[in-house]
Parts: C-alpha cells; structure tokens; sequence
C-alpha cells in the first residue's frame, strides 16, 4: 500500500508566485492543504531580472509552509507560464527494408532529432518531447507501432523548449532554497491536459489565452502541444482604444463598462448618463459608440490571434474546436457575445469560452501528470554506449 507524502509546488505565472503543499494519500487520492499567492517580482520580459529578490520571496514562504507543517522539503515540483517558453517540431525516420520497427529504431530518432535541438538551438534546453505523428509506409498509425513490420518509418515529435539561462537561474534559485527541482512543468501543457481529460472525445483543438497586457495562442494535436505564439498585448487594447475615441479617462471607461452589459442589450441613440462623468464636461457620447469600438478591437483580436494569423491557418483546415480563455473579468462579462461572435468567426467554429480553472485542480493535475506520465510525452532517451563484447553478445543473440 502506499503511504501518504507531502509534495510542494512553486507556480510562477504572468502575476504571482503561488507556493502551494499537496497530499497524496494512500487510495491515489489527492487533497490540496495549503495555497498562498503572492505578486510576482523580480522578473522582467520573461526572465529573472533580480535573483536576490526572488530567493528571498522563495525562502520566506518556504520557510514559513516547512514551519506550518513541520516537515522539511527535499524537492519541488516548478510549473512554469512566462519564461517565452517556444515548440519546434521536427521529424525524423528509419528505413526498414521489410523489417520489424523496434524500440533501438525509437531510440535512435529520438536521439538524432535531440542533437538537431542542440545544433539549432544551443541557446534553449528541452523541457518536454511529445510524439506527434507516427508514419509506416506513409500510413499515419495511431499509437507508437513497434512491432509492426515495413519499409519506411517516419516519427514526427514536438520539442517544447526554454531558454537556457532562464532554466540554470530558476535551478540555482531552488538551489539556495536547499532544494532540488523534481520537475519542471508548463502550464500550457497542464491546462491542455485538464481540457482533454473535461473531453474524453477531444485530442486536437486551439487554447486561446487573453489576459490583460498579453496573449497566447497553443494548438493541441492528437492530444499533444504542436505550436505556441506569444503576443504583448490582451484586453488593454479595447479598453484604451474606447478611452482615445472618447477622450474619457481609463477609470472611467472601466466604470462604463462595469455598470452596462453589451452582451445582455442592444443600444440604440442612448446617451451615457452623467454620474459616468464625475468631475469632468459632460458630453453627449452614445453607449453604442463604445460597443462599436470594442467590438473592432475584439474582431481585430480574433484577425491577429487566429483568423489571419499564417502561423495556424494549416491547422484551422480541419474546423478544430477553440477554447479561449479571458483572464479579464469586466471585458469577458461585458463583451461576451462580441468575443463569441468573431472569436467562432460568426459560427464557423466551435467556439468554448472557458472560466479559469481553479487553483487546486491544477495542481492535482500536475501531480498526476509528474507521478504517471502522459499519453502523448516522449520520455528523453540517451544512447546507450556498449563495448565491443557487448555488442557481440549483441550481434549473437538478440
């Protein structure tokens, strides 16, 4: 039977660190004891900018969560959203000749396409491999076919990388902590999993991320990453683009907004009430003005992030369903049905307008993920070197 243990979790996203303590316990179960968040420092445009500052926030909280339980830790598990994370994908093959594929054959690509990652990206390091496609005889199989005979064996993986002195600063940090990382995980991938696992049925699909000051666009195929595009910019654009036009402060646009729903009612020749001005002139500005131009920024949205964007436009052929998430509270309840509207390109798509998930759930999933592994991730393999008598033996008997 297994005992119960403690497991810590350190997330660092877009806003905070969240320091987090989880039970396995003997029935498999999880149970989430301790959550604390507090705002991010110390990080600038993707990468640690102050390391003293960041070991002190770490030691703290580490500190206090070891007192609180009266345990001391030995390792974490790290998952990660704003290092500028980037996938590459490459393929690689293996002639057969008539011949049964084999793990050695698996090993092999897997080693090849390793070493084309630290030739063309000796500035990045590997955080994840997922297999993508599986080729035999340019027949697409659904699972790995080892076993299977053939000619011509092609292994399609996507490599998802992080920059190199971003990881060696976040290992030194834990390091100082007196702690080892026991993995690394994205939460792109964690949130890709959560939305597989809500969807038995789905396996390719885009997530759409749009926060505040940025945005994030990841397409899943066949239940694993295939491609992520960053942007500096999110909801912000709507609601300075409505402050501009209108000459009205960001304040008070964002009180507008809060107290009229565009998606619940249709404005025709209304006026903004007075009370919306405050100490400013008054001025005649109408409600539908404000709904027009947010909604030429959000359909603008959906044209940069999706609809006319070249980098996905090979995987919108297949009509894959899109998930998009809106961290912006006041936008996504103000403008819902305008996100709906251009964001499934007028029905074209099937459009999911998610909720965030909840914080425990995350780290459930992690925890799963860390302790069992996932469908679709390729373990990183390393040749085996063997002297000559073990080749030999090699040659003789296998």
């Amino acid at each position: 039977m297994k005992s119960k243990s403690t497991i810590l979790f350190i997330e660092i996203n877009n806003s905070n660190f969240i320091f987090a303590v989880g039970l396995n316990e003997e029935d498999n179960k999880f149970q989430l004891l301790h959550v604390n968040s507090v705002p991010i420092q110390g990080i600038t445009d993707n990468r640690i900018s102050d390391y003293d500052l960041i070991c002190k926030i770490f030691k703290k909280n580490i500190y206090d969560i070891e007192q609180k339980f009266q345990t001391v830790f030995k390792d974490v598990i790290i998952i990660i959203d704003n290092f500028d994370c980037s996938i590459n994908n490459y393929s690689g093959f293996k002639k057969l000749n008539g011949t049964q594929l084999v793990k050695d054959n698996i090993t092999y690509i897997l080693n090849v396409l390793k070493s084309k990652i630290n030739e063309f990206e000796n500035e990045k390091t590997i955080l994840h491999i997922f297999n993508t496609k599986f080729l035999l005889d340019n027949k697409q199989i659904d699972n790995l076919p080892i076993g299977l005979f053939g000619n011509f064996y092609s292994h399609e993986l996507s490599f998802f990388l992080i920059n190199r002195n971003n990881l060696k600063n976040l290992e030194n940090t834990i390091k100082e902590c007196n702690l080892k990382i026991k993995k690394i995980v994205s939460k792109n991938f964690i949130e890709g999993v959560e939305l597989i696992d809500k969807n038995p049925s789905l396996e390719s699909f885009f997530k759409i991320q749009i926060n505040k000051n940025f945005s994030q666009v990841l397409f899943f195929e066949k239940s694993a990453i295939k491609f992520i595009q960053n942007f500096n910019f999110g909801t912000n654009i709507i609601i300075n683009d409505i402050a501009k036009v209108t000459a009205l402060k960001v304040e008070i646009i964002e009180k507008i907004i809060h107290n009229l729903n565009f998606s619940e009612k249709q404005f025709t020749n209304e006026i903004l009430e007075k009370e919306f001005f405050e100490e400013n002139n008054f001025r005649k500005i109408e409600k539908k003005l404000i709904l027009d131009i947010a909604s030429a920024r959000i359909e603008e949205l959906s044209e940069i992030l999706l609809m006319k964007n070249i980098n996905v436009s090979t995987f919108k052929k297949q009509k894959n369903p899109i998930f998009l998430f809106i961290d912006d509270k006041l936008s996504k309840k103000s403008f819902f049905e305008v996100f709906k509207i251009f964001f499934s390109n007028k029905s074209e798509f099937e459009l999911n307008i998610e909720d965030e998930n909840e914080i425990g759930k995350n780290f459930e999933q992690v925890n799963k993920v860390v302790q069992y592994g996932w469908k679709k991730e390729a373990i990183p393999v390393i040749q085996e070197k063997k002297s000559i008598i073990s080749r030999l033996f090699n040659l003789l008997f296998n």
